[in-house]
């Protein structure tokens, strides 16, 4: 199934659209149901207050003494105090502060749910912080600078109304939140001063202060130090992984919390009879089991012990702080915060995802606090504490200095700790919605508060590493050398360090694990250096200097290692140390390092000898740890061995050797690295090779007699070089050796030999290689060695002692003799039998003849043209090539040689070793190549550029770079027979030549890369050439434009300005061809042009078209479309007259209608939109008649319109200001000649008002002239009948901002009357021209602001028509008077048949029948009324009535006009009617014998007549007396309480009561006596914020629903009456104070009249509310438990006599019976007979306490109404008096 055409279908279908409701109560009740905080209102309010810049918040807790136990009458301030904090409930709580007023937007926010701060520096973003008061409160209030905001329910939708304060009012911003009930205990004091500490830590308030009623129980105050900059530590990595935060500055501030506290804050109440701690109200039982205590009695006795040792302790701190409950006891806490600056940076995609979920971008600077106290601060902290509840000091202020684990702060602390006893401060840190953790869950989200917490770690470090530096300052201040502290000093600071170390000792993190995580991480890997600073007994070095020490060695004491004390204080940070590799045990090279330091002396050589003997015998250390440990050790010498190079100092790391006398004798000389021989003859070799040394071997023998100081330092008889005896002992030895030498011994004593003259020849000392065996003979004076017979021929052999003649010599004495003949006349030899003698004995040629060979000119070269010499030049081998075909066509210098030289035979190999080429250099080719193209050898060019790209890859020129060869040598597309240029000035893309670039030939664009030839131009460089040539024929731009178009992907932005800034466009005039070519165009810049084919604009504007391609171009850079609006108006602003001679009127026209459309973007530049109002490009024209054209009328003549002239229209370009819109053409046409109208179009008309065009209308000034009124007026009632029926229907088609008075306004202000004539006389202002004209209907002003129409008897419907159509409408048209003129003349019938929808007429005719006839039915139910009060006066007096049984009547009253039923009190005006009977005529009733009549004997009101008629009226029906009618008045009542009386309740029809059939047993009393209860227990104040649902009744089978009804109003609060009752009026009232001022004797005297009430019933006085309306017949309703009286009813019915006996006692029962008809609501919703039932209920079980007070009001007297300047006074004493 297509999902997604069946969307598309529903989208389209054209039903009815729905918007998406909210349930505001049940969305915030799942908002609140995340929030899991104790204090989440309290936090919010805090740090609202935080957000506007506050310095102090107060906090005040109102209470209500309690019902049950009574309030201590001592004086005693703690039992007072004991008791407010046992007994008394919360009845609101107020928050104040000092911040900034809320702003005109905060007021706005308050009101919207999810519309968080777009600040980016505050912490709220979801906008549903404000919305935690509703878990406590119902109807917030606020008040900030001189504004209020109030909010209240209806139903489920929540409501603001805003107010203003008066000006003495304080100018603090105060949450007033009254609780939902009264059963609220005060809250637990130790708690909310917990939660309250933390609120100064990391926020900018100074201070906050919490009362309960009058009890300043807690305060806090803040000081702080001035910051200090911190520099950030060498080696830190400022940045997060992922580099989007990066710290920038970091400042270190100290801090002072000063804390003040009442003692009860401690306090614990103790049950004394059963000894155990009593719960304060709002806490925890403290004796409460849980599982803790279960499995804590499994423990052991050892937890028994410390439990019973803690509970001692607090027994004792119990019994001070109840000594001295009300005493105050203080404390301070030191702390420092060191704060982190951030930037960060995120990409644009990020922050916008990241708005999305935050509903703000994300900040671009932050910050990140540590909130941590130093050993020395916290020392100070617990110095200060005062009062008997200081030792409460820890559980008070344990949120500001952790002592388990910190926090995680956005704002206020979350749920997320930190992992390390420091508090984290992050306010750009992302929670979830209910703040209470962070979020790591949401993409984005997770990304940001990832390196936001790394952040956090790397803080961390920083401010370890600060108290680090604090500590190496200290240990180094009072030290005997600077960076050496003493060991008494590191001792004294080993608690101070142990403190930060157990600070920054990371454990795991609650509730997110990652979160610590993550901080962790980046504490321990944000160091470059793998390092981290750490007391050791040498002071604060970096871990990586600092051991643990595994035992104590007198020689190794300089190591730095952890204390012991330390290690033991810091255990888990040390361990944590030697985890993460930052801290190790003490190692061999640690020892070593240490040895290095100080020089041992020759007994502690042998000490050192001995236990490295014995660890090496004991297996304790290996060879390689003594050699590492031996390295670097220095013994002190006090004698010398014999020797020159024995020094003083022995470096026990340079002994590597040991001398084995079998093989060099102990005489002779032997390096310093070898250890005496004293020192080892006493051991054996193989302990000696234990130590890792080595026997002394030939080869660093041979190298300490030839090194350069022993050499420098010995007598000659013991030089090597110059002793020939000394040189024989030397040879022996090693002789001797030279076969157990291995081969690179072997190669290292040649090595050293080769050029030494150690060989003893005939000739004097000589360098091996110029010795000879004695067997070479070949010249008498070569130097043969002597004196060498025991040495072996094979060991000098390998020295270089030669058994042939070098080449030198043969090049000396044979290679200078003639070429032609030796000496011996033998034939001389030639360069091909040298090079196969050489190649013979290549093996024993050394490597400084080959080199020689290298330098010397051996070869001749090829003749090259058949040229010969007698004497060939010869060459280097280097200089010569090898002898190919290839080669030889390149003209280069090749061997000479024989034959075939094959390269890979011995003689080609060992050419080529002494350089002969195989190939010529790219260079060489490049040259060859020019030389060739200059010389025009064509054939050389060819073979030479084809040898180049055939052996490219062969020969490897493709390694060579091209790009800095500056001789031409490229072949390009020429018509030339061969032109060459650089690589760089040619280009292989064959279409770069539209701009004039050379193009690389045909045959070689393949081989493009091999001769360094680019693809394509430079890019800048195409468009410089552009610009400086650009193209002036429409082929060339084409061709031009269509490249540059395929080089788009190279066009930077940069360039693409350039191009399109530039003049290089060209426009061609609208001309022949042949006119085209002789007309150069014009150019102008692709941004100024468009493409098209400028149909539309192409007179005004320069359009171009080049092709497709060429067009993508111009697009790219600059070019449109299309003008858009702004261009399009500064064109015509800027010459309108050139534009209309193009364009002509109807185009003009629509470039106007164009601008009328984008008005809104017009008006938003300002500077245009002002230019359009001033300057004259707005087209209008004047009439002007055709036969005497100009000509005008004479203004000083009056004179009828004559339009039987034909005028023609002028149009010409003015501005707005001398422009008139035509909107009345009867005023219009006299005066058309001198007016300059608008064309008649209502788009364009609009554009012309809005720039400041004037309406005819206005201008005209017309003077109505009327004849005699006409004595026969019902022509004008009838037409004013008929206006107004037909002025709905013209009405219904036009929008209310163009209606000017609707039917409602006519009906109250249009009269109408008929003259005798009518005239009027017009005249055009600014112009003396007036005209005078007959008319039938005009308009006149009226009374009262009133309007009248005036119409003649022959009125023409057409004027009446124009008159009425500017009374209902802003910009009448013509066709509107047309419409009206239709709606008058046609019918109603026929105009619904032309589809008019005159039903609602008919409607409002059938409802005005029907209200007549109500009228007539009230009538009858007044006269009904009468005669039942009359039946009731005629009852005897003290006639006996027979019992009643008190169960409810089977039947009820049947029958009843449906005029006379109205509803019921509590209902709304729509509750539905009572079934009516069509009776005749109602029947006589009765008297009454039952319910009422008994009711009144036993109230002692028999007698009285109106009080048992009230009383008969309000409780009349199932008793067979008429029934309880609705609280209904009159619907004309106003604010004057005096008038129109209404009646207090509308009667029923009498109903006949059918007699009662047999009795059957009634429902047992205490069923009906509970439900009475319950709807005494379901009234509540109407400021709760419960919902209130329905009390649970039992089954009473007595009832029978029969209608129904709700309960409802619409009200504001806007007093509180004397006796403590709220005023509330309907909205209406403009005015509440002038209200309140003028009523408050009879609002007072009611208040106190319903507050009397209140003991009947003994509910509380807040159930009951004053409500005032101006009209309505309801007087009272239940709204949730709520009940509110009518004060109007009160005011008409009662005032008057309240002052005697009498009359209170008539308004006590009217409002008692009221309150029992309402109290019966709580329990019944509707108006049927179970209501009904239960309302009697109430007045049968209330009667005798409403009996008392009756009679309590009868015997007493009232003061007398004397003269007082108060008169509400009077009236509130005399009713408070007799309610006493």
């Amino acid at each position: 199934m297509d999902y997604s055409r069946l969307q598309e279908s529903t989208l389209g279908s054209g039903q009815d659209e729905e918007a998406v409701t909210v349930n505001t109560r049940a969305l915030i009740d799942k908002v609140l149901a995340r929030y899991s905080g104790e204090w989440t209102t309290l936090r919010e309010l805090i740090q609202n207050a935080a957000d506007a810049s506050a310095s102090k918040v107060v906090i005040r807790f109102e209470t209500l003494p309690s019902h049950n136990v009574p309030t201590p009458q001592s004086n005693d301030a703690t039992a007072r105090l004991k008791h407010i904090v046992l007994h008394h409930t919360l009845r609101r709580v107020l928050v104040s502060n000092d911040g900034q007023p809320f702003a005109e937007n905060d007021w706005a926010r308050l009101r919207r749910i999810a519309e968080g701060n777009p600040d980016e520096t505050k912490i709220g973003a979801f906008g549903v912080g404000f919305y935690s008061v509703f878990s406590e409160c119902e109807t917030p209030f606020v008040a900030s600078g001189k504004e209020s905001m109030a909010f209240y329910w209806k139903g489920n939708s929540l409501f603001t109304r805003k107010g203003t304060l008066p000006d003495s009012q304080s100018t603090e911003t105060c949450f007033m939140l009254e609780y939902r009930n009264n059963t609220t205990s005060v809250p637990n004091l130790m708690s909310i001063c917990q939660f309250l500490s933390t609120s100064l830590t990391f926020v900018g308030l100074e201070r906050l202060e919490l009362w309960l009623d009058d009890w300043n129980l807690f305060r806090l105050s803040k000081k702080t130090a001035p910051s200090t900059p911190i520099p950030i530590p060498r080696g830190l990595n400022t940045k997060t992984k992922e580099g989007m935060m990066r710290i920038t500055d970091v400042e270190s501030q100290n801090a002072q919390i000063d804390a003040m506290w009442i003692n009860v804050v401690g306090w614990t109440p103790v049950d004394i009879s059963q000894g155990t701690p009593e719960a304060p109200t709002g806490g925890k039982s403290a004796s409460a089991p849980s599982l803790r205590t279960f499995f804590s009695r499994l423990a052991g006795s050892a937890q028994s012990s410390a439990a019973a040792k803690a509970a001692k302790d607090e027994e004792a701190a119990q019994q001070m702080i109840t000594e001295n409950i009300d005493g105050i006891s203080q404390a301070t806490v030191f702390i420092r915060v060191n704060s982190i600056y951030i930037r960060s940076h995120v990409s644009k995609s990020f922050a916008n995802e990241l708005e999305r979920a935050t509903k703000k971008p994300p900040p671009k600077t932050t910050k990140v606090a540590i909130l941590t106290s130093s050993y020395d601060e916290t020392a100070a902290s617990l110095s200060t504490l005062t009062g008997a509840s200081s030792t409460k000091v820890a559980e008070i202020l344990m949120s500001v200095l952790p002592s388990r684990s910190g926090r995680i702060f956005i704002g206020f602390p979350t749920q997320q700790t930190t992992g390390v006893l420091a508090h984290i401060s992050a306010p750009s840190l992302i929670p979830t919605v209910e703040r209470e953790s962070i979020d790591l869950n949401a993409r984005y989200v997770k990304t940001w508060n990832t390196e936001l917490l790394s952040v956090a770690g790397i803080a961390c470090r920083i401010a370890f590493a600060g108290e680090m530096s604090t500590l190496r300052q200290r240990s180094c201040s009072s030290g005997a050398q600077v960076g050496q502290p003493t060991e008494k000093r590191v001792d004294e600071l080993i608690p101070s360090a142990a403190h930060v170390l157990k600070q920054y000792t990371f454990r795991e993190a609650t509730p997110l694990a990652l979160a610590g995580s993550i901080i962790e991480e980046a504490f321990w890997t944000c160091s470059a250096h793998g390092s981290i600073e750490i007391l050791s007994s040498r002071g604060v070095l970096p871990s990586h200097e600092v051991r643990i020490a595994a035992e104590n060695l007198s020689f190794v004491s300089g190591i730095p290692v952890v204390p012991e004390k330390l290690k033991e204080q810091a255990c888990d940070f040390i361990t944590r140390l030697r985890d993460v590799g930052l801290l190790t045990e003490m190692t061999t090279s640690d020892i070593k390092q240490e040895l290095e330091k100080q020089a041992l002396d020759e007994s502690q050589l042998e000490e050192l000898l001995k236990w490295v003997a014995r660890k090496l015998k004991t297996s304790s250390m290996d060879p390689e740890m003594v050699r590492t440990l031996l390295v670097g050790t220095v013994v002190a010498l006090v004698s010398q061995e014999t020797g020159p190079l024995r020094p003083s100092i022995l470096a026990l790391g340079d002994i590597k050797t040991f001398v084995n006398t079998a093989r060099i004798s102990s005489d002779l000389p032997v390096p310093s690295d070898t250890i005496p021989h004293r020192f080892t003859k006493a051991l054996g070799i193989a302990e000696l090779l234990k130590f890792g040394w080595e026997e002394l071997q030939i080869v660093p023998w041979l190298r300490f007699l030839l090194d350069a100081r022993y050499r420098s330092s010995v007598p000659p008889d013991q030089e090597l070089s110059s002793s020939p005896a000394f040189a024989g002992q030397v040879l022996v030895v090693v002789s001797k050796s030279w076969d157990n030498l291995s081969q690179s011994s072997k190669n290292s004593v040649v090595d050293l030999l080769r050029n030494e003259t150690v060989i003893p020849t005939k000739q004097g000392m000589k360098k091996p290689a110029d010795a000879y065996f004695p067997s070479v003979r070949l010249f008498d004076d070569l130097p043969v060695y002597t004196n060498l017979h025991s040495v072996k021929e094979k060991f000098l052999k390998s020295l270089g002692v030669r058994k042939t003649i070098e080449l030198s010599v043969i090049f000396e004495r044979l290679m200078n003799e003639k070429l032609e003949k030796r000496a011996d006349s033998r034939p001389s030899w030639s360069h091909v039998d040298l090079i196969r003698y050489l190649v013979s004995v290549c093996n024993d040629i050394p490597e400084d003849d080959i080199f020689l060979l290298r330098k010397t000119p051996l070869c001749p070269a090829e003749e090259q043209d058949d040229k010969s010499t007698a004497t060939p030049q010869r060459f280097l081998v280097s200089e010569l090539f090898e002898p190919k075909d290839s080669l030889r066509d390149l003209n280069l210098r090749l061997l000479q040689w024989p034959g075939h030289l094959n390269a890979y035979a011995s003689d080609g190999k060992f050419l080529k070793s002494l350089g002969l080429r195989p190939y010529p250099s790219v260079p060489e080719l490049i040259n060859i190549l020019n030389q060739a193209g200059r010389n025009h050898n064509i054939a050389l060019y060819e073979k030479g550029l084809h040898y180049f790209v055939e052996n490219n890859y062969q020969n490897n020129y493709k390694a060579f770079d091209l790009s800095g060869i500056e001789i031409p040598f490229v072949p390009i597309e020429t018509s030339e027979q061969l032109a060459l240029v650089k690589p760089e000035h040619c280009f292989s893309d064959r279409t770069s030549q539209v701009l004039g670039y050379r193009v690389l030939r045909q045959d070689m664009q393949s081989h493009a890369d091999k001769l360094g030839v680019r693809t394509h131009p430079p890019m800048l460089d195409c468009a410089a050439s552009v610009i400086r040539d650009p193209p002036t024929k429409r082929s060339r731009a084409k061709q031009v434009f269509g490249y540059m178009a395929s080089r788009q992907a190279d066009m930077l932005p940069n360039i693409a300005d350039r191009l399109g800034s530039a003049a290089i466009v060209p426009i061609f005039a609208k001309t022949s061809s042949t006119q085209e070519k002789a007309t150069p165009p014009r150019l102008v810049s692709p941004s100024s042009c468009f493409l098209g084919d400028g149909m539309e604009y192409g007179e005004i504007f320069d359009y171009v078209d080049f092709g497709q391609d060429a067009n993508l171009f111009l697009l790219r850079v600059g070019c449109k479309h299309e003008p858009s609006t702004i261009e399009l108006t500064k064109m015509i602003t800027r010459e309108p007259a050139r534009i209309l001679e193009a364009l002509g009127i109807d185009k003009y026209l629509g470039l106007l209608r164009k601008l009328h459309l984008n008005m809104a973007t017009l008006k938003r530049d300002k500077v245009l939109w002002k230019d359009m109002k001033r300057l004259p490009f707005l087209l209008a024209y004047n009439e002007k008649p055709m036969d005497s054209p100009g000509a005008g009328l004479d203004d000083s003549k009056l004179e009828p319109y004559d339009d039987d002239s034909t005028f023609v229209k002028h149009y010409q370009l003015t501005s707005a200001a001398t422009i008139v819109i035509l909107d009345d053409y009867l005023s219009y046409a006299p005066f058309k000649r001198h007016i300059t109208v608008a064309p008649q179009e209502e788009t364009i008309e609009e554009l012309y008002y809005a720039l400041g065009a004037h309406s005819v209308s206005s201008l005209v000034e017309e003077e109505p002239r009327l004849g005699s009124r006409r004595s026969d007026q019902r022509e004008a009632e009838k037409l004013l009948e008929l206006i107004l029926e037909r002025s709905r229907l013209f009405l219904h088609d036009h929008s209310a901002e163009a209606t000017r008075h609707d039917v409602k306004w006519l009906e109250q202000n249009l009269e109408l009357q008929t003259v005798q004539s009518i005239s009027v006389r017009r005249s055009l202002r600014g112009h003396n021209v007036a005209q005078l004209e007959k008319r039938t209907a005009t308009l006149m002003p009226g009374a009262k602001s009133r309007v009248c129409l005036c119409i003649t008897s022959d009125y023409d419907t057409w004027e009446v028509s124009q008159v009425m159509a500017h009374i209902l409408l802003y910009r009448p048209r013509p066709k509107d008077i047309s419409m009206f003129e239709t709606l008058l003349n046609t019918s109603l019938p026929k105009l619904k048949t032309r589809g008019y929808n005159v039903d609602r007429i008919l409607r409002k005719r059938q409802a005005e029948e029907a209200r007549l006839a109500e009228l007539d039915k009230q009538k009858r139910c007044e006269e009904e009324q009468q005669r039942a009060q009359h039946t009731l006066q005629a009852l005897p007096a003290g006639g006996q009535q027979p019992k009643q049984t008190g169960h409810v009547p089977d039947t009820v009253t049947k029958g009843g006009d449906a005029a006379g039923i109205t509803k019921m009190p509590g209902s709304f005006h729509d509750s539905p009617d009572r079934p009516t009977h069509t009776a005749a005529a109602d029947p006589p009733v009765k008297p009454a014998r039952g319910f009422l009549s008994q009711l009144s004997r036993q109230l002692g009101i028999e007698g009285r007549q109106p009080i048992a008629q009230d009383l008969q009226r309000m409780l009349g029906g199932n008793n067979g007396t008429q029934r309880l009618g609705s609280h209904e008045g009159s619907e004309t009542s106003r604010p004057n309480i005096g008038a129109d009386k209404p009646p207090p309740y509308s009667q029923y029809d009498p109903a006949q009561v059918r007699g009662p059939s047999q009795p059957e047993a009634v429902t047992a009393p205490s069923n009906v006596q509970q439900n009475l209860s319950s709807a005494l227990a379901a009234s509540r104040a109407h400021d709760s914020n419960s919902l209130v649902a329905r009390a649970e009744t039992k089954v009473v089978k007595e009832m029978a629903s029969y209608c129904d009804a709700h309960a409802a109003q619409s009200l504001r609060l806007i007093s509180t009456s004397a006796p403590g009752l709220k005023v509330f009026t309907e909205a209406s009232i403009l005015d509440p104070t002038d209200f309140v001022a003028a009523n408050a004797e009879g609002l007072d005297a009611f208040a106190a009249l319903l507050v009397g009430t209140t003991q009947i019933f003994g509910i509380a006085k807040d159930t009951l509310h004053l409500y005032y309306d101006f009209a309505g017949h309801t007087i009272a309703f239940n709204s949730g438990g709520s009940i509110f009286c009518n004060f109007r009813y009160f005011a008409q019915l009662h005032l008057a006599g309240i002052q005697d006996a009498h009359g209170r006692a008539q308004a006590l029962i009217y409002w008692w019976v009221v309150l029992c008809h309402e109290l019966a609501h709580n329990l019944v919703a509707d108006h049927s007979s179970n209501h009904s039932f239960y309302a009697e209920q109430f007045v049968i079980e209330y009667f005798p306490s409403a009996m008392a007070l009756i009679n309590q009001m009868a015997s007493k007297t009232l003061a007398s109404p004397q003269a007082s300047t108060n008169g509400s006074n009077r009236a509130l004493t005399g009713v408070e008096q007799a309610f006493s």
